[in-house]
């Protein structure tokens, strides 16, 4: 790149009006003992489903193995389902992590003796601050939006808490400045099953080809974008590339990292025949980028000097939360817990990467888990042959059967069958045993499993009449629950979308009128045609349409051209484009992560 790229690596400025009532930091510090079996802390309800998968490679002995003569088949999806887990849409996956993380930290809270003062990790953080911190109209928007939201810092901060040594410790190794660990605030909210819309997983928010790029494996049991280790390994060696692509520009570095190298190159080329700078200020980037890289100085600069902007961080030990263990082999991941003496959710929030009921019978073969809790766990596996460590199923063939539709059956894949019972094709015969491996407790247990994930975004059953909907053209969730009353967090939750499904012609939609799901909703139908505020219980998105502007939008729903801009992060003369959706809500009365702020593809919590 061009010698005229400017270097940002400079000393870090706090900038923006300074906030009325300093806060200090709060919070405890995690201790040592652990409670196990917090899964139930969350209480939300839900039937089995049965989660299968692959052999360690080698047969277990004949007494390990339970056979459909002895022992029932292994519980497969309970139709009690509907009842329990299906109500709580989207949010049912931040708040199971929410509701355990708070339950960790009552528990490190509840000793009889004062916990001794340790160093915090974000005073350690900020001593390596090293961009330079200009003061821009846009970072002071993002400024003034975390000033008015700090429960959403405390979220974030309680979830870092698991994540934040390892990758400040990372980032110190390499010499990089400390900002680039602030990243996963601005990407994900430290959200480990985060999920985007363009397919973006994991607190580093990887798409699957840069993923593959940067060596993260992905296979039915594994997930290496949600990997803690692998993914900050990954995201770090990208961002390095990008900073000497880019000829040491940290700002055009980040910005590369949310919209892609190319984006930034072709706004290079562009400023250069024009002959106008090519700093990041100076660039004509995707409206996403421009915000991205003033977001994530506005998280530097809060987390430089809270006080000055009237927010409080909450304390997070400068010490590993978490250190790895090797495993020989594959594991049930409810054993482990049970062995660690942690909980299982716990286990999953420190090990994302593992989608299933166990880990990976190809590797990684590691887990990471609590400082305190891995003594514990290697003396017991020590003692634990391999055999037992996966619990095995013996299938006896019946007429019908396929290798697909015992697969079916026991929630696996046909490649799962073949690796465990050695197969080489797919032809079985009837009266023949298949060994298969399979959890060893229900679904409802590993919550935060890839398959429970995907069932708590399940359909959410309504009452009243039922009216099936055919999409037409030019249709949109908001724009049909507007016609019929009802709520677009009801409609996508009654048909398993998110609230930002694009709706093709010819879809069927269910919808429920007169019963109490709509009744929930707070919109009768003779009220549905009136501009409404949020205030009613009304739908709080609009997805824009042809020829809508902030005022017109504004106008139709009840509110201010001045509130719309706040609350959606832009400015008041701002190009809205068709499909785009906008919150009608501030971010208090939404309270959900989901609108808060969001710059690399709209993370959701993970449904694959």
């Amino acid at each position: 790149m061009s010698d005229s790229v400017p270097d940002n690596k400079k000393h870090t400025t706090a900038i923006g009006a300074p906030g009325t009532a300093p806060g200090s930091p709060t919070g405890a510090p995690s201790a040592a003992p652990r409670a196990a079996g917090l899964g139930g802390k969350a209480s939300i309800a839900c039937a089995a489903l049965l989660m299968a998968a692959c052999a360690t490679g080698e047969k277990p002995s004949e007494q390990a193995i339970s056979s459909e003569h002895d022992a029932a088949p292994p519980t497969v999806a309970g139709g009690d389902f509907d009842a329990h887990a299906r109500r709580y849409g989207d949010a049912a996956i931040d708040a199971v992590i929410d509701a355990d993380l708070l339950w960790i930290s009552a528990a490190s809270l509840s000793l009889d003796v004062a916990p001794p003062v340790r160093a915090d990790l974000w005073h350690r953080a900020r001593s390596g601050f090293a961009l330079e911190i200009e003061d821009r109209p846009t970072l002071r928007r993002e400024l003034d939006w975390y000033q008015r939201n700090q429960a959403y810092l405390d979220r974030v901060s309680e979830r870092a808490r698991l994540y934040l040594h390892h990758i400040v410790s990372e980032v110190e190794r390499r010499n990089l400045p400390s900002e680039l660990a602030m990243l996963p605030v601005v990407e994900s909210a430290f959200q480990p099953f985060a999920y985007s819309h363009a397919r973006a997983s994991g607190i580093w928010q990887f798409i699957p080809s840069t993923g593959r790029l940067y060596g993260l494996r992905y296979s039915w049991w594994y997930d290496g974008r949600r990997d803690v280790v692998e993914s900050t390994r990954a995201a770090l060696d990208y961002l390095e590339k990008l900073h000497a692509e880019f000829s040491g520009d940290w700002l055009l570095a980040i910005a590369a990292y949310n919209s892609g190298e190319g984006n930034v190159r072709k706004a290079i080329r562009r400023n250069l025949r024009a002959g106008k700078p090519i700093d990041f200020w100076s660039l004509k980037l995707p409206r996403e980028t421009r915000s991205y890289v003033p977001r994530l100085l506005a998280v530097s600069a809060i987390v430089a000097d809270p006080d000055r902007y009237g927010l409080a961080l909450k304390s997070i030990p400068d010490e590993p939360y978490f250190a790895a263990t090797h495993l020989d082999g594959q594991i049930d991941l409810a054993l482990a817990a049970d062995m660690a003496e942690v909980s299982l959710e716990e286990l999953y929030l420190l090990n994302p990467g593992f989608s299933r009921w166990a880990t990976d019978p190809e590797g990684p073969h590691r887990l990471l888990l609590p400082v305190d809790a891995v003594d514990a766990f290697e003396n017991q596996l020590a003692e634990m042959p391999a055999e037992q460590r996966v619990r095995w199923h013996r299938h006896v063939i019946q007429s019908g059967d396929t290798l697909g539709v015992i697969a079916e059956k026991y929630r696996t894949s046909v490649s799962t069958l073949k690796q465990a019972n050695n197969l080489r094709g797919t032809t079985i015969r009837k009266g023949r045993s298949l060994i298969v491996p399979v959890a060893s407790r229900s679904l409802a247990e590993y919550r935060l499993s890839a398959e429970m994930r995907r069932a708590m975004r399940r359909k959410v059953p309504g009452s009243g009449t039922k009216i099936v909907y055919r999409v037409r053209g030019g249709d949109s969730l908001w724009r049909i629950s507007r016609r019929y009353g009802v709520s677009v967090s009801k409609l996508a939750a009654w048909n398993g979308l998110s609230r930002r499904s694009v709706l093709r012609p010819g879809k069927k939609l269910v919808i429920y009128r007169g019963g109490s799901a709509a009744g929930k909703a707070g919109v009768t139908l003779s009220k549905a045609a009136r501009p409404s505020s949020p205030a009613t219980g009304a739908s709080s998105v609009h997805v824009v349409r042809r020829g809508d502007n902030l005022w017109t939008i504004a106008r139709r729903h009840g509110l201010s051209a001045r509130q719309l801009a706040e609350w959606n992060r832009i400015g008041p003369d701002a190009l809205l484009q068709p499909g785009q959706t906008l919150q009608l809500a501030s971010p208090e009365r939404a309270g959900a992560d989901s609108q808060a702020p969001q710059a690399a593809g709209a993370a959701y919590p993970d449904s694959i």
